[in-house]
């Protein structure tokens, strides 16, 4: 297996709120383990949710006894979660900060992944699969038929999301179970990426470099240079594949 992440604070922003964790070993019984983080509040806040929940979240992982990774993975964010909203109390700077989170690890052929907020997880082959389902509010217009995939891109109230770490006490993540095929890759970013740089070009990006570093530091410049207007993360891994 190979992977490669990085962040960027685009051209736009003063500070990095985006964070990333990639793990090609084992954290406790999950036997790898990627996460991307975009953290939301002010100056200091956001910057301080991702780091503070991956950060409880890769413990409450380390620490955890269930027998699943579908349990561990939702114990972790529940633990987090709970963390975050403490943290929150200590300070008046930190008053309503959070964090989207999106986990994945792989387990032989299958990928587990936990998604709350509006990063997202990719999977691309000959073509481009967004499996997580965005909670934002121009994503329920989407639903309602209000509102088309391409106009929500762009769409003045695309930041307000619906979900996220720190929120309540009751966040619930969406999960997922899919199986994977031979060659195809997995991508995690925040929406620094997916608003700067169309699915269509990601996906050309990614299948067009025979390095997943290469790819991206592509994928980045390529944000950049249509506006950066947001931090970006982006966690690309090439799974093994064995029959």
């Amino acid at each position: 297996m190979r992977a490669y992440a990085k962040t960027d604070m685009g051209q736009k922003r003063t500070t990095n709120q985006d964070f990333v964790y990639c793990s090609i070993d084992a954290v406790g019984q999950l036997p790898n383990l990627f996460i991307v983080a975009d953290g939301m509040g002010g100056h200091r806040a956001g910057d301080l949710a991702s780091h503070f929940t991956v950060e409880r979240f890769i413990k409450a992982v380390e620490e955890s006894d269930a027998e699943n990774m579908i349990s561990i993975i939702d114990e972790a964010v529940v633990t987090a979660n709970s963390a975050l909203m403490d943290k929150a109390k200590e300070s008046e700077d930190y008053e309503g900060m959070g964090t989207t989170l999106v986990v994945a690890t792989i387990v032989d052929h299958s990928l587990f992944v936990a998604n709350i907020g509006d990063s997202r997880l990719y999977l691309i082959s000959e073509d481009i699969h967004q499996i997580t389902r965005d909670h934002s509010l121009v994503e329920e217009m989407v639903k309602l038929g209000e509102l088309d995939k391409e106009s929500a891109r762009t769409h003045a109230k695309k930041n307000i999301i619906t979900r996220a770490v720190g929120a309540n006490r009751n966040v619930i993540a969406d999960f997922f179970e899919i199986e994977f095929s031979q060659g195809d890759r997995i991508l995690m970013c925040s929406d620094g990426l997916t608003n700067m740089v169309e699915d269509k070009t990601i996906k050309e990006i990614i299948t067009g470099c025979g390095d997943i570093q290469e790819a991206v530091h592509k994928l980045i410049k390529t944000a950049n240079d249509n506006g950066g207007k947001d931090n970006i993360a982006v966690v690309l891994v090439e799974p093994d594949y064995k029959d």
